[in-house]
């Protein structure tokens, strides 16, 4: 089994009160009729929520966020130039706005996905 595959089914078996939460909210195609993937792999990172078809990618931040800001905006800017939109919601607006979250999620699919920056176009479906 490769590392990543592993990480990410051990990450999707020990989730947080947000994520499951949140998870419950996007599976099943309830939001707009897309696919949302829990712990998705993109890149050398593991996107907590991602939907393909949107390139949006949800990330629940608990705790610890202030003190990973600035390798959440590297991570982010990766995320953006092979395409894809990063929102982040703190655990405490997932657990107790849950109807906010939602209206933010289903704004941002209206929106289209950011272009790929030009140094990862021609990669076809390895850029995702």
């Amino acid at each position: 089994m490769r590392r990543s595959t592993f990480r990410a089914r051990r990450l999707r078996n020990a989730p947080t009160d947000a994520e499951r939460r949140l998870w419950r909210m996007l599976r099943g195609r309830q939001v707009a009729g897309l696919r949302f993937r829990r712990q998705h792999p993109v890149g050398p990172y593991f996107a907590d929520f991602a939907c393909i078809e949107a390139g949006l990618i949800i990330e629940a931040d608990g705790n610890q966020h202030s003190e990973r800001e600035p390798s959440d905006r590297l991570r982010d800017q990766c995320l953006a130039a092979a395409g894809f939109r990063v929102l982040r919601f703190s655990d405490r607006e997932i657990l107790t706005e849950p109807a906010q979250v939602a209206d933010a999620i289903l704004l941002a699919l209206r929106r289209p996905p950011p272009s790929p920056s030009p140094a990862s176009r021609g990669r076809g479906s390895d850029a995702r």
